[in-house]
């Protein structure tokens, strides 16, 4: 189990956890019932995807599957790479990112300033610019595949790995448990891997059987929820439309589906009402859980994920005035 460490820190990667938990008291002024919102855009690398970083080259480490200077390849969106990048940089590995050409220029960027490699994929014919479609990621998955082949790199794999839950089982589940005094009724989030969803709901089902638990996709891609996919939408992170083994389904208490304006909107009144300054997964989540709050969930107390920071937005059209 994770601790809180005191004092002077050894490295960033030790920053990296036990976020602030704030209650939504002005978005929710008008409703019956309240938001409990995890801020994990205040990781070093700006997401909750840091956790899992840590986690995951900790399990490699402990198997004794990383060496001295090793090279690690993952997939990722962005946000999973500055934080590898940034436990690489203290670690002394290489890491190497393997993602689409549709993400934002700020992660890419990020990426490299920390040191690592960016094997930019081209996105597939017909997908439009900017957003990752289920073929993006494929092409993207073929190219890391060949990397590590080539380059006897090691590939963690956050889609399907162990460490992925388990950053969430130990960390974000049971920090907001404790936060909350207990005091949670239910918990959404909008899933990518579906690491975070997988992680917090069984450490809440495991405090509280009672907890209910929902998965978010974007209306254009309800793969759990509607097992339909109408094409590509704008919310970053997420929504590939694809089976995630990491999620036990038992634990699903519903799915909910978001479109992206109105993601987009939220994420936006998070800024200017709560002074919350995040991405579009995030707004995804937050509105998931105001829409429960006027219907199922009046009176709950609803937990959510700030997924990741809005400046690695500002060149879409997320925050354009």
């Amino acid at each position: 189990m994770d601790t809180i460490v005191q004092g002077v820190l050894s490295g960033a990667d030790q920053a990296i956890g036990h976020t602030p938990l704030i209650e939504l008291q002005r978005l929710c002024a008008n409703l019956d019932g309240t938001i409990l919102a995890k801020c994990e855009f205040m990781n070093p690398g700006g997401s909750k995807k840091d956790r899992i970083a840590k986690h995951m080259i900790d399990a490699a480490q402990a198997r004794g599957l990383l060496s001295p200077g090793q090279t690690i390849v993952e997939v990722t969106s962005g946000n999973t790479g500055c934080g590898l990048a940034i436990v690489c940089a203290v670690r002394g590995y290489k890491f190497v990112s393997a993602m689409s050409k549709a993400n934002s220029t700020e992660r890419i960027r990020m990426m490299r300033v920390l040191g690592a490699d960016v094997l930019l994929v081209d996105q597939a014919p017909g997908s439009p610019p900017g957003q990752v479609s289920p073929k993006d990621l494929d092409l993207v998955q073929e190219a890391a595949d060949a990397y590590v082949k080539e380059h006897d790199a090691v590939r963690l794999d956050q889609f399907h790995s162990e460490a992925n839950k388990m950053a969430h089982y130990v960390g974000t589940g049971r920090e907001m448990w404790e936060q909350a005094d207990g005091g949670i009724d239910a918990f959404v989030e909008f899933v990518g891997t579906g690491g975070t969803f997988a992680g917090v709901s069984e450490a809440f089902k495991e405090r509280n059987p009672e907890v209910r638990c929902y998965i978010v996709e974007p209306t254009s891609a309800s793969h759990f929820g509607c097992r339909e996919y109408l094409g590509p939408h704008r919310i970053a992170g997420g929504g590939y439309a694809r089976e995630l083994t990491l999620i036990d389904h038992s634990l699903v208490t519903d799915y909910i589906s978001i479109d992206d304006d109105t993601a987009v909107m939220t994420a936006r009144e998070l800024a200017a009402r709560e002074g919350l300054f995040v991405g579009t997964s995030s707004g995804a989540n937050v509105a998931a859980a105001v829409q429960l709050l006027k219907d199922r969930e009046r009176g709950s107390r609803i937990a959510v994920v700030l997924t990741d920071t809005g400046l690695k937005y500002l060149s879409t059209s997320l925050f354009a005035v």
